[in-house]
């Protein structure tokens, strides 16, 4: 079977750790900078899963053309399927959101989150694209079409 990169792209506070908890924790290593701590550190895990040829999600905010980068190009060379998943990026909500969780992000760095977004496309590397909406206590997965900032 072909392993997986996904990357999750969004907002901090946009529901990215726990769409990845809820939907890949079992079958995909997870990358998250917050748990990581260090580049460093998430690189050599994440060598260590394209040695390996394990599938992986990037639980990082992901929101420019750069920062996916950093993964797209290393995961084609090895022949792995790339998927994205761009969440909705309404801003008050996720400061709502935000205000409840355990570690807090201060607001204005979650908006300056938002003001660099830029939404991914298929000619970055993906071989599929998503969008991601809360619904409920859930999450609703849509066919990508880009969306205004």
């Amino acid at each position: 079977m072909t392993p997986e990169c996904i990357l999750l792209i969004g907002i901090q506070a946009a529901g990215k750790s726990t769409f990845a908890a809820e939907r890949f924790a079992r079958t995909h290593v997870i990358l998250n900078l917050d748990t990581l701590r260090t580049r460093r550190r998430e690189e050599r895990l994440l060598l260590e899963c394209l040695e390996q040829r394990r599938s992986f999600v990037v639980d990082n905010t992901n929101v420019s053309r750069a920062e996916r980068a950093r993964y797209l190009p290393l995961a084609g060379a090895a022949g792995y399927r790339r998927v994205g998943y761009a969440f909705e990026a309404a801003i008050g909500p996720a400061l709502e959101r935000n205000a409840r969780r355990e570690r807090v992000v201060p607001p204005y760095a979650v908006q300056a989150t938002r003001n660099r977004l830029q939404w991914p496309a298929l000619d970055e590397g993906f071989d599929e694209l998503h969008f991601v909406r809360l619904a409920g206590n859930g999450f609703r997965i849509e066919p990508w079409e880009p969306h205004e900032i």
